[in-house]
């Protein structure tokens, strides 16, 4: 399939499988705009030229908050895109607290392309967490998300520059505004 129509039809599957999903922030902003947001990053660190992982971007929720299915993603997608959303999906039969510390085992021996995933996630969720943070989480809870999130990225390093420094920046401005906030 060209890459192109490929994108496109992620970026319908993605949207209609997460159609009654919004982000937690207090804004509540549609879920497919972090979709977009993690599959851009993810174009723009690999200058265009990784459809597959961009596409894999678009997808990367889909087996951990949706109906979707692996063999689904394989059908329509192909085994090489199923794979990296497989790779950057989490076990919720597991407890979050182990689900949390599988990201940071795992980071360091994950594929180049679920890397970069996982880093365009992460930065995507710090900026949200900024502009928009869940209205229900304490300060000490915004904070250990950003702490868990750097011990995520520390294995992720090394695969993209570009994407390491917006996290990087991220990770900087966010711990600054939360510390210049009273809970």
């Amino acid at each position: 399939m060209n890459p192109l129509v490929q994108f496109a039809v992620a970026l319908d599957f993605a949207a209609a499988k997460h159609t009654d999903h919004r982000r937690k922030g207090v804004r509540g902003e549609p879920y497919v705009n972090h979709l977009i947001e993690v599959a851009r990053l993810v174009a723009e660190a690999t200058d265009g030229q990784d459809p597959e992982a961009v596409v894999a971007a678009v997808l990367h929720d889909t087996l951990e908050d949706t109906d979707a299915t692996r063999e689904e993603l394989e059908e329509h997608f192909g085994a090489e895109i199923a794979s990296i959303v497989a790779e950057v999906t989490d076990d919720k039969r597991l407890t979050k607290d182990e689900r949390k510390q599988r990201q940071v085992d795992s980071a360091p021996d994950a594929s180049h392309r679920a890397k970069l995933v996982k880093l365009a996630d992460k930065i995507s969720n710090l900026r949200s967490m900024q502009t928009s943070p869940p209205a229900h989480w304490r300060l000490e809870r915004k904070v250990e998300y950003f702490e868990w999130a750097a011990r995520v990225v520390e294995g992720l390093r090394g695969i993209n520059a570009g994407l390491e420094a917006q996290f990087d920046a991220a990770h900087r401005d966010g711990l600054d505004q939360l510390r210049g906030k009273k809970s």
